[in-house]
Formats: C-alpha cells, structure tokens, sequence
C-alpha cells in the first residue's frame, strides 16, 4: 500500500480503555493517529506480502483489513463482529463453490417448499429445468422440497446448486442435492440472497408463499434499480393456472394505478404458463446480448456478435433521447481502455452508451431489440 487510509467519520479510542466503557477494549495506541495509521499500513502490506504474495488484487485485501482495524477502533460489540464473521466465513465459501462454475449460465428457481408431486406446478417446475438442463443451464434452488425439489430432480445432481437456509422447521434438503458438494448451508437470509442474483442470469418464480413473494419482489426491486445485472425474470404457472395472474393484477391496479411504479415497469417480467414460451424468454435474452458492466461514466453491453450498422442507426433513433445522458450509442470491437488488462471476453464486441439511469425498463427493451436486430 503506498498510500494511508483515512476514514474521517471513524471513531478515535482513547489511548487507554475506560472503566467508564468496558465494551471499548480496542484501544488504539499512544502513537498519534496518523503515525498509527502508517503502521498499520506497513503491517498490512508486510502480511500480504508474505501471505498473499501471489493474489493480483492485494490493493482489495489491503482494504478489507483495514476495516478489520477500523471495527477494532471503533469498539465495535462482539454481538456485531461475530454476524461480520459469520458472514464474511459464509460468502467466501460459496464464492469457493460457484468459481469453477462462472462461465456457465444458472437461472435461479423459487416456489413453494410445499408443493406436493402430484401437482401440475411440481410436474412443470422438473420439466421447466429438464429443458433448461439441455440448454446447458444449471439451477440455483433454495435446496427444499417442493418446488426447488421438483427443479432439482429436472436438472439432475450435476446440473443443480442448492443455497439452504438453517431453520428450526419446514426447510429441509432435497434428495437430489443432498451431500452434493454444489450444497451451502446458509446461517443468514441475508448472504443467501446475493447468491441467488449475484450468480444467476434468469430468474423463474413458481407459485409459492411469503418466501417465494419475497425473493420475487427482491429480485425485481434489485433489476429495477439497477443493483443488479439485467436479467430476465419469468413467473410460471402451471398450464391455466391463475396465481400470477392474480399477481399482476394486484400490481397493475395497486402499484401501477398509484403511481408507485410505471407502467413500463411490467416490461420488467413475463408471466406465461407456457414452457415453450418461459425458456424462449430466457434464453432469447442471451441471443446475440452477453452481459453489462460499467466503465468510467459509460455503460457497456456486450454482444456476441456485432450489430449491423442499420440496427445500430434504429437503436440511436428509438433510445438516444430517452436513455442518454449524451451522445450515441457507439459500438467497438475490442475493448475499452478503462477496462484494463483484465478485461472480461475482449473478444466480444461492445456497445457504449451514457445510460441517464431514468429507466431500466426502457433499457430492457433496447436489449430485446439489439437481440431481434
């Protein structure tokens, strides 16, 4: 590290703790502040020299220790470092599993725990992931019975993630993912939830309850606002079934009608009870779109073939002034320079555009155009 990390809001421990305050134990030392600061920086640096010599991003790490001195200064309570532990310990490890698996696409699957064989919602929920499976996608489930049970057995052991919650009741581990090593056990709902975005590129809502309307309302409000990649999101019933379709009218004349999201917001996710039409959904989102990410002040798509001119000119005429903050929308061929050495498929091309940030709604429907072009 060759600078000295400042942190103006952090709280300062005396130099010695105070009988006053027994739970701040962390007490920084004699040294002034920022000659403190500088040793802890040299330490950092000597420690991940000799620990993590070969890890390239060691500047990450730095900063991830420096936290850890910084909860020391702050006399954060044992009650707070054990839940950043726990869920530091947990993230890491399902990091571990998903790693070998990045270049796979997985769409992540909610519904019922409860939902018996028998029912038209189990039989479609195995043959939803059965056709996925031969699309070469995997499935992330919450490990369950029902519903993510049904998924797990259309994908197989080979082709399935599970993320279980630990509760006293209810939840239980499916047979087909039990003792798989693609298995992770959650202590937090919290950590559980960023896997089940952060690794996925789809997701596919059966009918369910509180939990499958929870991770459905997540996972819209996390593409909304663009807190997660754009993706799409199906919501499946079983073939006449009415439950989403209950849904949406609860949205359209509650949310929409009160103006507490746009209409255009409904463009946001498909409902079908037809499998044909849920898996065209999803896949069809990939056809010729990769994946997003931003770069300085612009945001880039990247494509797996490039756009004919001619589309590239409708793209301009039907978005430039509704989702630009300025300019066009540009497409290259290698990658950005704020990219760096690393960059993700430089083989792809790219698309840039200064996204305004107004609507993602409208942003998901320049992709499904550059997906038809």
């Amino acid at each position: 590290m060759n600078k000295t990390h400042k942190d103006p809001q952090a709280k300062v421990c005396p130099a010695e703790p105070s009988p006053a305050d027994p739970a701040n134990a962390c007490a920084a030392p004699a040294a002034p502040p920022h000659d403190w600061a500088a040793a802890r920086d040299a330490a950092i640096d000597d420690f991940l020299a000799r620990f993590a010599a070969g890890c390239g991003d060691r500047d990450v790490l730095a900063d991830l220790m420096v936290a850890i001195t910084r909860l020391a200064r702050d006399g954060a309570h044992r009650g707070d470092l054990k839940l950043l532990t726990n869920a530091f310990k947990e993230l890491r490890y399902a990091f571990k599993v998903f790693a070998p698996y990045h270049d796979v696409r997985k769409v992540s699957v909610f519904g019922s725990a409860r939902t018996p064989a028998a029912d038209p919602e189990f039989r479609h929920a195995v043959e939803f992931a059965r056709r996925m499976r031969e699309r070469q996608w995997m499935i992330i489930t919450g490990a369950g019975d029902g519903i993510m049970g049904a998924a797990q057995q259309g994908a197989g052991r080979e082709g399935s993630f599970g993320v279980a919650i630990r509760l006293p009741h209810e939840q239980r581990t499916n047979v087909t993912i039990a003792d798989d090593p693609k298995l992770i056990h959650f202590k937090y709902f919290f950590t559980r939830k960023i896997l089940f975005l952060k690794e996925a590129s789809a997701v596919a809502l059966f009918p369910g309850g509180f939990g499958t309307q929870d991770e459905g309302f997540e996972a819209l409000t996390m593409i909304q606002t663009g807190k997660t990649n754009l993706m799409p999101l199906v919501m499946i019933d079983a073939p006449g079934g009415t439950y989403w379709q209950h849904w949406r009218t609860y949205i359209k004349a509650e949310l929409v009608l009160n103006g507490m999201i746009d209409e255009d917001d409904l463009a946001l996710f498909k409902l079908t009870d037809d499998l044909d039409e849920a898996v065209d959904e999803i896949t069809g989102f990939y056809r010729r779109y990769h994946s997003m990410r931003w770069v300085g002040p612009l945001l880039m798509l990247r494509l797996s073939s490039p756009l004919p001119p001619e589309a590239l000119e409708r793209l301009n005429d039907t978005y430039a002034a509704t989702l630009l903050r300025e300019g066009r929308i540009e497409q290259r061929l290698t990658p950005l320079e704020g990219e760096g050495e690393d960059a993700e498929r430089p083989d792809l091309p790219r698309l840039t555009l200064a996204f305004n940030h107004k609507s993602i709604a409208k942003l998901r429907r320049l992709v499904d155009d550059v997906n038809k072009a």
